[in-house]
This record gives C-alpha cells, structure tokens and sequence, in this order.
C-alpha cells in the first residue's frame, strides 16, 4: 500500500526591501567641501548676520513706537484719555477729539468686511473646489492681482466710478428701499462713508480670499472624500468638511483684512468726503484716522496739533499690531492642527 504523501506548505520568503539608491554628490561640490577645511568661522559670522538681522527688525518696530510716544506726549499730557471720546476737532481754539476719526474708522472697516467677506469666501470656494483646473490659476491669479494695485489707483477709479455710481444709481434706490431705517437719508453727492466702504471692500477682497484659500488647501482630503463617500453632496461636503475645519483660519483671514481696511489711506481720503463730524447716514462724508493724518499733517503748525496728530498715528499703530497679531495666531493655530490630523 503505497504511503500517502502529505504536502507540506513551504512559507514564502519575504523579499528584503531594495536597498536605497543614493544620489552620487556632483563631483565639483564634493572637490569645494574636501577642499575647504574647517570653516567655523564662516559659520559663526552667518549666523550673527542672521541674528543681526531678525533683532532689526525688533528694533525697528521698537523705535516706530518709541518716536510715536515721544512726539504725541503734549498731546497725551494736555487731554488724557479724553482724548478718545471728545469729537471737537478745532486747530484754531486748539480742540482736539479722535472720535469722529474713530467713528469713521470703525464704520467703514465694519461696512467693508459685512460687503467683502461673503465675495471673498464665495471666490475662494469657487477656485478651490468648483474651478476647472486649466481656468484655476487664471482665477487665483487676477484675484490676487487686486492686491497689487496701488491705492492711489483705486481711488482714482473710485472718484470717475464709483462716486457715479453711488450718486445716480445705488444711492437712490437705497434711499427708495431702505430709507426708512435713517441710515441712508440727506443729501447724497457721491462722496461719503459709504463709498469710502466699498473701495475698501474691493481692496481687502483679495487678502481674505488669498487666506482662505491657503487654509481651506491645508484640510486633509481624506476628510472631504469621506464625507463624499457617505453620499453628502458638493456643498454639503464644502461646508461640513472644509469650512469646519478651516473656520479659526478662515477668521484669522478675515481679521487680517480688518487690519488692512483700518490703516488704508490714500483710496479712502480721496472719496470719504474728510469731514469730521459723527452722523447717522452713511451717505454723510466722514474721516478716518489715517485719512486725517494724511490730509493734516503738513498744515499743522502749533506743537498742540501736530502732537494731537501723532497720538491718533499711535492709536492706529498699536490697534493694527494687535489685529494682525491676532489673525497671525489664528492661522497658525488651524494650519497647526490640520497638519497633525494629515499625519
């Protein structure tokens, strides 16, 4: 009887993994390396340069501050923090009051953000999830183009356009519509806080769309196929997935673009109207506290103004550093984040 034979499964050897192929270093940089020596001291004296440097740049903003202190001390002597909530503005019986400057500032930043931000966000969705690829970067591109723009430019535009526009167009059917709640009464001549808003709409357009779109890029795609895969739809993927998880980054954006609209100048002055005075119609001319500075910087004469003038200027330098110290640790906080769930 012949014996059965029983197969025996031989396990397979798993293949070693193939070794790493190292690129060969050019043989011209490997003749300066062996021919070099040791070369700390060239180290050392890059580094100080580098550390140079960076502490300039400390220095730098330290002495802004430092100056700005300095000059407007008359001025912080003489009023205080009255300063801030008084809205005489008389050079000549030396009153002096920022807050029409604040109202202006802060009226027009708020108007530009509630008119940009929903464009900005819509325009970034809109490249990054819905654009056809050989039109995307054509997109991207002309919307950061906007950025690139001088001010001056945007507000000689403004003054043959835009002023048009909201005197003959715009204007009247406000008034027709929303009169009523007192915000768009009086006299309407084309120039006022309105139009100072929406060019500075148009202007900080561009740094919340840039932002947004560098943010919502940092969301894994595993998170946006995962919510296809459980049958959501386009924009239900987009919402729930994507501006979630982008949402701190996305403020941070948004407050990068309050930092632009409260420091801008030139544009705002030339359609804002630059008078001071604190009125309920947003048709109302205005001004702002670059704008002021802008406009009466060369006219001050008495020691009084220009200090006055001054203390606004460091005002608007210690409120733009924390907006945008603010927006920075945001972005950085959800760009953080994102890249540790991608790992």
């Amino acid at each position: 009887m012949a014996a059965s034979m029983v197969t025996v499964p031989v396990p397979k050897m798993e293949s070693s993994a193939a070794p790493a192929v190292l690129t060969p270093v050019p043989s011209g940089i490997r003749t300066f390396l062996a021919s070099r020596g040791s070369n700390k001291g060239a180290d050392g004296f890059f580094g100080g340069l580098m550390l140079t440097c960076a502490l300039s740049i400390i220095a730098i903003v330290l002495l802004i501050v430092w100056v700005l202190v300095m000059n407007s001390r008359l001025s912080l002597h003489t009023f205080g923090f009255g300063f801030f909530v008084h809205s005489d503005w008389n050079p000549v019986s030396g009153e002096f009051g920022a807050l029409p400057f604040i109202f202006g500032t802060l009226v027009t930043s708020f108007l530009a953000l509630c008119i940009a931000v929903p464009l900005a966000m819509c325009v970034a969705i809109f490249i990054m999830e819905i654009c056809p690829k050989p039109l995307r970067g054509t997109v991207a591109f002309l919307t950061e183009l906007l950025a690139a723009i001088p001010s001056v430019v945007y507000g000689l535009w403004a003054i043959f356009v835009l002023v048009p526009i909201v005197r003959d167009q715009l204007g009247p059917f406000l008034t027709k519509y929303f009169g009523w709640t007192g915000l768009f009464s009086g006299s309407n001549f084309g120039e006022g806080i309105l139009t100072g808003s929406i060019i500075l709409s148009i202007m900080i357009l561009p740094v919340i769309s840039s932002i947004t779109r560098e943010v919502m890029s940092a969301v894994p795609i595993s998170q946006k196929e995962g919510v296809l895969a459980l049958g959501a739809t386009r924009w239900e993927m987009v919402r729930i997935a994507v501006l979630r998880n982008a949402r701190i980054g996305i403020v941070g954006g948004i407050i990068l673009g309050l930092g632009r609209a409260l420091g801008e100048t030139m544009a705002v002055t030339m359609v804002i109207g630059n008078n001071p005075q604190i009125s309920k119609s947003l048709f109302s001319p205005g001004y702002t506290l670059a704008s002021v500075i802008a406009n009466e910087f060369t006219e001050a004469t008495g020691d009084l103004y220009l200090s006055a003038l001054i203390e606004i200027g460091l005002a608007l330098f210690l409120v733009t550093i924390v907006v945008n110290t603010i927006a920075r640790t945001l972005v950085w906080a959800v760009t953080r984040n994102n890249a540790a769930k991608a790992h």
